[in-house]
């Protein structure tokens, strides 16, 4: 009982430090910030500025979730031992983190929805809160949820890509091209390559008795959260590729118009 109640109070806690945190980030820290340490913000619209703001706040975000839940991953003993059922007291902490991030993410997306709407992140991240809901509610699955967090590790340099248009670096520049390259790997590795090892694990529990005690409902919200967030996840995943695919051509096609240039100088 007072384990629990005390668990309780912590992730409650969490949540909402977190939530209020990025909020102040957004809605402060960010304009000051990015004001002094780039001189293109302060020459964009009010709306870039809106998305730029949530763009920042959504890195630190990821760092901060995406570090700690790598650190989990690899050395949180209690969840590596029983992934389904394992003591999430560590886990909780850093989904209980990311909950309060979607949470405010949300309501920065409805109030600003001329702006950075967009309907696939309102399902990404109602899908994503309702699972961490059941994982900090019933402590369970907190090796899985975590698991699935480090898909976050791929949201920095997505937001830089969007920075560096804002600021309006050349397509073809070093730090453009390098971003974009990792961008595209570390999308692929942590969301993509991701995908087989869940589904084959939940296969290997399927029917088993840890398994049998989370019950239809947390089976259900397992399930069908986890092919919400990866359909997106492959769709994203072919935009990003697409993309890459028309930047490399494009290099190509200026390569060989400079060597023509080149030999006819010669």
């Amino acid at each position: 009982g007072r384990i629990m109640e005390a668990s309780t109070t912590l992730t409650i806690g969490t949540v909402c430090s977190s939530f209020f945190t990025f909020q102040i980030l957004f809605h402060f820290v960010s304009y000051r910030f990015s004001a002094k340490v780039s001189s293109g913000f302060n020459n964009l619209g009010i709306e870039k500025k809106i998305e730029w703001n949530s763009r920042v706040v959504s890195t630190c975000h990821s760092l901060l979730v995406g570090i700690f839940g790598l650190y989990l991953f690899l050395f949180d003993e209690a969840t590596i031992a029983d992934p389904l059922w394992g003591d999430p007291t560590l886990v909780n902490v850093n989904i209980a983190t990311a909950s309060g991030y979607l949470i405010s993410d949300l309501l920065i997306i409805i109030l600003n929805w001329n702006v950075i709407g967009d309907k696939f992140f309102i399902i990404h991240h109602c899908t994503a809160l309702s699972a961490y809901y059941f994982v900090l509610k019933d402590g369970v699955l907190a090796y899985i949820a975590n698991f699935r967090l480090l898909a976050e590790l791929s949201s920095p340099f997505v937001n830089q890509r969007w920075f560096f248009e804002a600021l309006k670096y050349p397509k073809f520049s070093k730090a453009n091209v390098i971003n974009g390259i990792l961008m595209t790997v570390v999308f692929f590795i942590v969301r993509i390559v991701s995908i087989p090892p869940l589904y084959f694990f939940m296969y290997s529990v399927y029917g088993t008795e840890p398994y049998m005690r989370l019950g239809p409902i947390i089976q259900y919200a397992w399930i069908s959260t986890c092919i919400v967030l990866d359909v997106m996840n492959v769709m994203w995943m072919i935009k990003i590729t697409k993309g890459c695919i028309k930047v490399i051509s494009l290099i190509r096609q200026e390569k060989a118009k400079n060597s023509l240039q080149n030999g006819k100088l010669d």
